[in-house]
């Protein structure tokens, strides 16, 4: 069951909606399970959202996307994510690093990389998290040290969504270590840059077929592929991750919408002496608590959205959005599959699928901790 949408969206966003839910639906639904049962990365289903412009949704129309508001975006995500996690996981890894191309880049930047990333010929991958340094990136050792042609980019990136498969890798680096967090600048790596190696994609619990690797870098870099002044990378990575953290709010809207969903229709048939698992009032009320999570979370990622759209600052409202969502759609998952019982515990069924891939949403671009942080400071600083 599609959630109603949000007012405010114009004709193109209605269509871009409907587009992406019928190919999340017919497309992306049928293959999840195989994609996380096999670990495989979705190159067929990426292929299939580029056809329809979805690789380009963040972008305006000047670089090659179709010119979506942000509310529209947030939407299609969830409904990307509804029909396969790992899907939207590369999907939105993406957009992180279009998003800083798009943030942090100049206009012949811009034109190099982001059509290409529209149109699904360019993949792209945003390197921030270091083994010693995830969720406080300004404590990053990765350097870039300034040469008579560039610069020579030199350390270890980890956890790294798409980066062993990306055609680009926005890579983090200090070049001034005595400025703190703001000697740190942007890098655009191309895929067969000498001295770049990737691992073996990482096995992990959920989201299995968005593939995340560690990578290494000694090599050179030309000046032109510098994102922007340098010291400004440390900016540029916070304004994207606000970006990601909607996008990571909307994809634990669909996962949870999906898990409610089953919910719903097993209380309905399932008979338990002599009546369905609908008329005990103890599920009801369990249903009802988490569809009022549920709601809750999807006001507050519009609400993230609609300031967004409107070019306002959302820090706070990208942190909570993101903090809470992550955190009822676990919640959400974790009754759904208490509500199947025994049932919901095999992988014949979903559930398990949708328990696993929700985990690391707590983790990733930020975790629960940060966030709650990231709000806190701007509650005592206003």
């Amino acid at each position: 069951m599609s959630a109603s949408l949000p007012s405010g969206l114009s004709d193109t966003d209605l269509a871009a909606i409907e587009t992406v839910r019928r190919l999340a639906e017919k497309t992306l639904a049928p293959l999840a399970a195989s994609v996380d049962e096999n670990a495989s990365f979705p190159s067929d289903q990426l292929r299939s959202l580029a056809e329809i412009g979805a690789l380009g949704m963040n972008l305006p129309e000047q670089w090659g996307g179709p010119g979506l508001s942000a509310l529209a975006l947030s939407v299609c995500v969830e409904a990307i994510a509804a029909g396969c996690a790992s899907t939207a996981s590369a999907l939105t890894a993406h957009f992180l690093a279009t998003d800083a191309v798009l943030i942090g880049g100049d206009d012949r930047m811009r034109a190099r990389i982001l059509p290409k990333a529209a149109t699904g010929d360019m993949l792209g991958a945003f390197a921030l998290t270091e083994p010693r340094a995830g969720s406080n990136p300004a404590d990053m050792r990765c350097t870039a040290l300034k040469t008579t042609s560039g610069y020579h980019l030199s350390g270890v990136k980890h956890f790294i969504s798409n980066g062993g498969l990306a055609d680009f890798i926005i890579v983090f680096a200090v070049t001034d270590p005595a400025a703190g967090h703001k000697g740190i600048s942007a890098f655009l790596v191309e895929k067969g840059t000498l001295g770049f190696t990737a691992s073996q994609p990482e096995k992990t619990m959920g989201l299995r077929g968005g593939h995340v690797f560690e990578l290494s870098f000694e090599c050179d870099i030309a000046a032109e592929n510098l994102v922007g002044p340098e010291g400004s990378g440390f900016r540029t990575a916070m304004k994207v991750l606000d970006n990601g953290r909607v996008e990571v709010a909307s994809m634990c809207l669909g996962i949870a919408q999906v898990a409610l969903d089953a919910a719903l229709g097993w209380v309905k048939q399932r008979m338990i002496g002599g009546q369905p698992l609908a008329g005990y009032q103890g599920i009801q009320w369990m249903l009802a608590d988490m569809a009022t999570q549920l709601r809750a979370a999807r006001l507050l990622t519009e609400d993230a959205a609609a300031k967004r759209a409107q070019g306002m600052r959302f820090s706070q409202e990208a942190s909570m959005a993101k903090l809470f969502a992550a955190e009822a759609a676990g919640r959400i998952a974790d009754v759904a599959l208490q509500i199947h019982g025994g049932y919901g515990f095999v992988r014949d069924l979903p559930l398990e699928r949708h328990m696993r891939d929700l985990r690391i949403m707590r983790i990733y671009e930020g975790s629960s901790e940060v966030q709650r942080t990231i709000i806190a400071r701007h509650l005592i600083n206003q």
